[in-house]
């Protein structure tokens, strides 16, 4: 086969070389020489893996098939945008800090540094330097190792696509193999690349590409993290030191230390040198160039949700769209969406009443207390979030007191193993006692102190009985506390053995399932609820938002909705997908009506009555755990429904909010409507104060008004005394504790302003579990 110009270079570099070598040195540097003259490439480029005896020129040939091979390029991994319900951004995270430009958008000199360094006869040679393999083959060789490389820039390039197209470890390692089969898949890739793209092209995705250490993935990205400006200003001194940077990034990383920013320096040099020995600068420009010093300026640039504005919001965005199947039906789907990145996501985050749910906690909660209050906010009708705040700051300082997961939010969003929810669960067995025709006068007769009758008086969905018919009964606040409690006044003073008698009645099996029908599921891992006969008293453990989406529910007049964060994804060319709320009917539109009108009175004639309402149609409940182990307050209007707890993250039991400091105040208890109620109060007020009032759909009087089967037994006459009674109820206590208010008989009751007896706790339990009625307890202060 007659010899070509290139096989006629290559002979005269075999021949250059040859001088004193081996027999067997000589032997692998004619075999190279001749595979190249035969078109042979790749048995050049596989040489370096091989050696030794046995290599014929057929048995290169006859496994090559060196055919062009289509190369599968999946965009690169670029950074996305989160955005408000406004449209101004507010966070920004990525795989890889990446922003892709065109080859015009790159300064010259920069192109003429990576070209220089990498591959100076780019724009030359096809898809294989053969002169500058050879070169590196017979410097390697003679080195006795890998000194010098030889690949040029369009199989820099594939290398770097079959990287980025790993998602394995094991895929990543074949990716960049030194083995005969993988350059043979490069050289046929790189011919495939150099007919379909021009070689500015070629070069444009190379520098996109490309990593530079310090976390700056392609030219612009490191152009602004190491000289805080964009590609197109970029100097020769500059050009040179990005362009040395590709080689080895993690060994000339300026983030690193001193030294790996002595040896980029150094790396510079030879880049500048090289320029110069091919004519792309002067000799004066190279030493003016290398006079400089390195320049590093050390760019932060924004890339996490701990650096956003509002990283709790932001977190649980991330964490959704990995989670959620609207964002890809496999969980490999959707991790290579948020992976690859160039996402405007438009969000339902509301910075108004956001800053409205800040300022509010941190008038009660400081950053450094060990308690930690959080709050989420979610338009009824819609389940979209507008708000999700937390006392402490999102990080990693444990010396600042910072937290590194997401406290409004479940597990799966990011967050913990949230708080046992307390009285807030009494709700769901009043939804299921109106759902079965209660009415909101209707009620029974609660014991001071609660034993379940039987072990079958309580039976869990799967039919296992339950009941706890040993052990200390359950108490309410005080001595006597029991008696007629009806739905309203039951709720109003959240009597503990009223709500255990009458989830006996209704069932808890039909609790648990209208609190499911509702959104609710444990905090900790969405798992089954547990199914005991504390349930109404809040034994599960809740995060904010789920509890304020479960209220929602309440306040839509039964309609549920999916907790929504996202309204829009659109991708880096521009198409965007919407995602609108996800709702269904769950309730009675009449019965949520009814419990509205209940939950409304908890202002007025209950636990919060203390705190007040804000001033247009509100309902809620107040919330405090066994040996005030947390406390929380959960409400809603029509037009915004709100959550807001208050625990110990470091463990609730562990440290309870008995004789703490919070916001700079000591507590010898926290109720929920010590610190969570006026949270909630002020920032509701605030983040409402530009929407129009809506008002409650009224009850419906002829269904639900007055009492039914269940109405208050009516006293002897002639032991009715003045002030026994009370709405048209007889309440013949021994104390005379005769209204269910929170001075008795709730768990969250504030300050006794009336002066009528000191605030005695009433959440003694867990599980059945009391704590006998004799146990000294401090006054509420």
């Amino acid at each position: 086969m007659p010899f070509n110009a290139r096989g006629r270079r290559t002979l005269e570099l075999v021949q250059a070389q040859t001088t004193d070598r081996s027999p067997l040195l000589l032997n692998v540097l004619r075999l190279t020489a001749a595979a190249a003259i035969t078109g042979v490439l790749a048995a050049a480029v596989a040489l370096p893996a091989v050696g030794g005896a046995g290599i014929t020129i057929k048995s290169a040939t006859e496994g090559l098939q060196l055919k062009p091979e289509e190369l599968d390029e999946p965009p690169l991994p670029e950074k996305s945008v989160l955005l408000d319900r406004d449209g101004d951004p507010f966070a920004q995270f990525y795989f890889e800090n990446r922003e892709s430009i065109t080859l015009d958008q790159v300064a010259p000199v920069m192109r003429e540094a990576i070209v220089a360094i990498e591959d100076f006869r780019f724009y030359e040679h096809g898809p294989i330097d053969l002169e500058g393999t050879f070169r590196a083959l017979l410097t390697n060789l003679s080195s006795g190792g890998v000194s010098q490389g030889g690949s040029s820039i369009t199989q820099q390039y594939v290398k770097l696509v079959l990287l980025n197209k790993a998602e394995t470890d094991a895929e990543r390692r074949a990716a960049t193999a030194t083995t005969y089969p993988r350059k043979l898949a490069e050289l046929r890739y790189a011919m495939a690349l150099e007919k379909k793209y021009s070689k500015d092209e070629i070069l444009e995705r190379y520098l996109n590409i490309s990593y530079f250490g310090a976390g700056a993935y392609g030219i612009q990205a490191a152009a602004k993290r190491f000289f805080d400006k964009p590609a197109a200003k970029l100097t020769l001194a500059e050009a040179a030191t990005l362009a040395g940077a590709v080689q080895n990034p993690s060994v000339t990383d300026p983030n690193v230390g001193k030294a790996s920013r002595k040896r980029l320096l150094d790396r510079r040099d030879v880049v500048l040198d090289r320029m110069a020995e091919l004519e792309k600068i002067t000799h004066q420009e190279a030493e003016a160039a290398k006079a400089k010093s390195l320049g590093w300026k050390d760019v932060d640039i924004p890339g996490g949700c701990h650096e956003s504005r509002y990283p709790y919001f932001c977190l649980y965005v991330q964490r959704e769209m990995l989670t959620n199947a609207a964002f890809g039906k496999t969980d490999s789907q959707r991790r290579r969406l948020l992976r690859n990145g160039g996402l405007t996501i438009k969000t339902t985050l509301d910075t108004k009443m956001q800053k409205a749910s800040e300022e509010a906690i941190g008038r009660y909660v400081d950053p450094g207390d060990k308690p930690a209050a959080s709050q989420a906010m979610v338009v009824p009708g819609t389940g979209e979030i507008r708000a999700m705040a937390a006392s402490r700051k999102f990080g990693t300082s444990r010396k600042k007191n910072q937290i590194s997961y997401n406290l409004p939010a479940d597990r799966a969003h990011g967050g913990g193993a949230g708080f046992q929810a307390g009285s807030t669960f009494k709700v769901f067995t009043l939804l299921t006692a109106l759902d079965q025709g209660m009415k909101v006068d209707d009620g029974l007769k609660a014991p001071n102190a609660y034993l379940a009758p039987s072990t079958s008086a309580f039976k869990d969905c799967k039919g296992n009985s339950v009941g706890a018919v040993s052990g200390p009964p359950a108490h309410n606040s005080s001595e006597g506390s029991g008696g007629f409690k009806s739905l309203s006044t039951g709720t109003w003073g959240s009597v503990n053995t009223f709500f255990l008698a009458l989830e006996q009645k209704v069932g808890l099996c039909e609790v648990v399932t209208m609190a499911k029908k509702l959104g609710v599921k444990r905090a900790a891992d969405g798992t089954a609820l547990r199914e005991v006969q504390t349930f109404t008293l809040g034994v599960n453990e809740m995060d904010p938002v789920t509890l304020a989406n479960a209220y929602a529910t309440i306040a839509a007049r039964g309609e549920y909705c999916q907790p929504i964060a996202v309204t829009e994804v659109r991708d880096r060319y521009g198409k965007a997908k919407q995602h609108k709320p996800r709702c269904k009917q769950v309730l009675d539109e009449e019965v949520a009506d009814a419990a509205s009108h209940i939950l409304s009175g908890v202002f007025t004639k209950g636990t919060m009555q203390d705190v007040g309402g804000i001033g247009r149609d509100a309902a809620g409940k107040t919330g405090t755990t066994d040996d005030y182990t947390a406390a929380w307050f959960a409400g809603y209007t029509p037009d915004l429904s709100s959550a807001v707890s208050i625990g110990d993250p470091r463990g609730a039991f562990q440290h309870d909010l008995v004789g703490v400091t919070i916001g700079g105040r000591y507590w010898s208890y926290v109720y929920g409507a010590s610190i969570s109620g006026p949270i909630w109060k002020e920032s509701m007020l605030k983040a409402l104060e530009d929407i129009e009032p809506t008002s409650f759909t009224a009850l419906n009087a002829d269904r639900f008004g007055g009492c039914s089967t269940g109405c208050a037994p009516k006293p002897p006459k002639e032991k009715k005394e003045e002030g026994d009674e009370r709405d048209g109820f007889p309440f013949p206590f021994p104390d005379g504790d005769d209204d269910g208010f929170p001075e008795n008989e709730e768990e969250d009751g504030g300050p006794d302003p009336g002066g009528r007896g000191e605030v005695q706790p009433d959440d003694y339990w867990n599980d059945g579990l009391a704590i006998p009625q004799d146990t000294p307890v401090t006054p509420f202060q």
